[in-house]
C-alpha cells in the first residue's frame, strides 16, 4: 500500500500560500497522566485545503503489505504490518494527522515549515526510502514503544515527494511518538536529512522553529504560575490584583506556533488532578478548546476562506493505555470514540469509518413541563 494522493502536499499547499499572508500556520498537542497511570495524548488540527474531511477515521488490520513511495514512484520500502491502528484521514484518502495502534504507540505529524528538511533521494537506497506519510505508517504498523521507533530510525531514509498536482509543495513535518509507559519524543529531519531526536517536554508540540527553540524560550516565561499575585503596597495606595488568573499574567494568548507552545505548556503544567482516564480525555479537550481558530481571528474578511467552517477542523484525544480513540470536530462537538481493544485486527477489513456524514451538531432538547 503506497501513500496514495499524496493528501498531505495538498495541506501544505494551502498552509505555504495562506501564511505567505497571515504568518500562521496550526496544529497543538499536549500529553496528560491521571492518577491511575492513563496516558492521553491529545491535539487540534488546524489549516487544509477547503474540507480535508478528517472526520474519516480509517481502521487497518494486521499483516498489510506496504510499499513507500519515492519521486521514482511505489518503489520505496517495503514491509508487512505486525500491528493494526486507527488514523485519521485527509482528503478522501485513508491516511491522516495523527493515529494510534492496537499496542498504544501513537504517532502524530506537525507541520515544521522552514525548518524540515529531508535526504536527498538516491536510488540506490530506494529500499530503505519512505515518504512522510509511509514514515509514519511503518512506525504505527511495527512498532510497540518509542524505544522500538528510536533503535530503528536508522533503518529508513524519509525523502521529499513532489506532486505536481498539488504545485509540487514541499512536505515540512515533524512528529510526535508516544507509547502507554509515558514516553514521548519527537523527531525532527533537518538539514539535508539530519535526525534530532527529543524527549517531548510535557508532551507539548506545535510548530517551527525547532524543537530545541521552543526548549529555549521557555526560559522568558519562567515567571508563570497559577498561583494569584500578592496585593502590593506603594506609597498610600494598594494594588490588589483585579480577578482570578492573575498568576498567569503574561501569557501569550496569540495563535503563532511559539506563543501555543507556552501556553500548552502552562496549562498542561497547571492541570488539576486527574482520577481516571475518563477526566484526563475530557480535561485535553478542555486545554485544546484555548487552541481552536476561527478562521476571522488570523485573516481578513477579504482573505477568509468561504469553504472552511473553522480552522481548527478535528480535536483528538488518544486513550494510550486502555486504547480508545476519542474525537469531535467542527461539524459535531459531540465526542465520538473507537475502542481498539474490542476490534479484531487479525479479521477486519481495512476501512473508513464516517460518522460525520450528516454534518450536524447533535443537540438535544430538554422538555421542560
Amino acid at each position: 500500500m503506497h501513500f496514495k494522493g499524496f493528501v498531505f502536499s495538498a495541506i501544505i499547499l494551502y498552509c505555504v500560500t495562506f501564511s505567505l499572508q497571515n504568518n500562521v500556520n496550526a496544529c497543538t498537542g499536549i500529553s496528560l497522566k491521571s492518577e491511575d497511570g492513563s496516558l492521553i495524548v491529545a491535539r487540534t488540527v488546524e489549516w487544509a485545503l477547503s474540507d480535508a474531511q478528517h472526520n474519516r477515521i480509517a481502521i487497518f488490520p494486521r499483516n498489510i503489505a506496504f510499499a513507500g513511495m519515492t519521486p521514482e514512484g511505489v518503489n520505496g520500502k517495503r514491509w508487512k504490518g505486525r500491528y493494526g491502528f486507527v488514523s485519521m484521514t485527509a482528503y478522501d484518502q485513508p491516511y491522516g494527522p495523527d493515529g494510534m495502534n492496537e499496542k498504544g504507540l501513537y504517532v502524530g505529524m506537525y507541520y515544521l515549515p522552514g525548518y524540515a528538511s529531508y535526504k536527498s533521494y538516491n536510488p540506490k537506497q530506494a529500499a530503505m526510502s519512505l515518504s512522510v506519510g509511509d514514515f509514519m505508517q511503518w512506525m504505527l504498523s511495527s512498532f510497540q514503544s518509542v524505544d522500538e521507533v528510536r533503535k530503528n530510525l536508522q533503518n529508513v531514509s524519509v525523502v521529499n515527494v513532489d506532486d505536481p498536482r498539488f504545485g509540487g509543495a514541499a512536505l515540512p513535518f515533524h512528529w510526535k511518538i508516544a507509547d502507554p509507559s509515558g514516553k514521548s519524543i519527537v523527531i525532527e529531519l533537518v538539514d539535508g536529512g539530519q535526525v534530532k531526536v527529543y524527549d517531548a517536554f510535557l508532551g507539548v508540540i506545535t510548530n517551527a522553529p525547532t524543537y530545541d527553540w521552543h526548549l529555549t524560550n521557555l526560559r522568558n516565561y519562567i515567571k508563570l504560575t497559577p498561583k494569584a499575585t500578592e496585593p502590593l503596597t506603594v506609597a498610600n495606595l494598594q494594588l490588589s490584583p483585579l480577578g482570578a488568573g492573575s498568576g498567569m499574567m503574561g501569557l501569550p494568548g496569540d495563535f503563532t506556533p511559539p506563543s501555543r507552545f507556552i501556553r500548552a505548556a502552562a496549562l498542561t503544567a497547571s492541570v488539576r488532578p486527574l482520577a481516571n482516564a475518563e477526566e484526563a480525555v475530557f480535561e485535553s479537550f478542555r486545554i485544546l478548546d484555548s487552541f481552536n481558530i476561527p478562521l476571522g481571528a488570523v485573516a481578513s474578511r477579504e482573505e477568509i476562506a468561504k469553504d472552511i467552517e473553522s480552522a481548527t477542523q478535528i480535536t483528538s484525544a488518544s486513550d494510550l493505555t486502555n486504547r480508545r480513540y476519542y474525537y469531535h470536530t467542527m461539524h459535531n462537538r459531540q465526542v465520538r470514540m473507537i475502542d481498539l481493544k474490542k476490534i479484531d485486527f487479525e479479521s477486519i477489513k481495512q476501512q473508513v469509518v464516517d460518522d460525520d456524514s450528516g454534518r450536524a451538531h447533535a443537540v438535544r432538547e430538554i422538555s421542560v413541563k
